[in-house]
């Protein structure tokens, strides 16, 4: 069985901006997520991506954009030899429809855990926000709340 390190996006993998990434050009990786994805990796640990991009929803920006920001984060990755088993994202806002992909809901997580066949008492989830973890502990596995932008230091003690 796996041991996966599920990661929250903006805040996490990327840089928390305060808003909503509008285009291209503000999708900036976060710096320390290299190194830690890298020592990580050494440890066993494979990654999968589960955001919320309900921008979407509200109109102020496409699937489009989602994509190539995930394309380019892929193949960033994969040139220093790191990859994602899967991104995950809910492209709905709860002021429009509920649905069940939206954290703080797991089932993008118990979706992975099934198709990955994932040990959840070695696993858990990085996020920078509440829903994060309790989306993370809905669906078995632990959750840890970090701020926005983590530090390397804060996101190795994780490990």
């Amino acid at each position: 069985m796996r041991k996966v390190i599920f990661l929250d996006r903006d805040g996490i993998v990327n840089k928390e901006l305060g808003d909503y990434i509008l285009n291209f050009e503000s999708f900036e990786i976060h710096p320390p997520l290299i190194p830690f994805l890298q020592k990580a990796k050494f440890q066993g640990y494979e990654f999968i991506i589960v955001t919320n991009q309900a921008g979407i929803a509200k109109g102020l920006y496409t699937p489009q954009l989602v994509e190539d920001c995930h394309l380019y984060l892929k193949s960033h990755l994969m040139g220093l030899g790191l990859s994602f088993l899967e991104i995950y994202y809910c492209i709905h806002h709860p002021d429009f429809v509920n649905c069940l992909c939206r954290k703080p809901q797991g089932i993008f997580i118990e979706k992975a855990i099934a198709r990955f066949k994932i040990d959840k008492s070695k696993s858990f989830m990085l996020g920078d926000k509440q829903r994060d973890v309790d989306a993370a502990n809905s669906a078995g596995i632990k959750g840890i709340l970090l701020p926005p932008n983590p530090t390397l230091n804060q996101l190795l003690a994780c490990l």
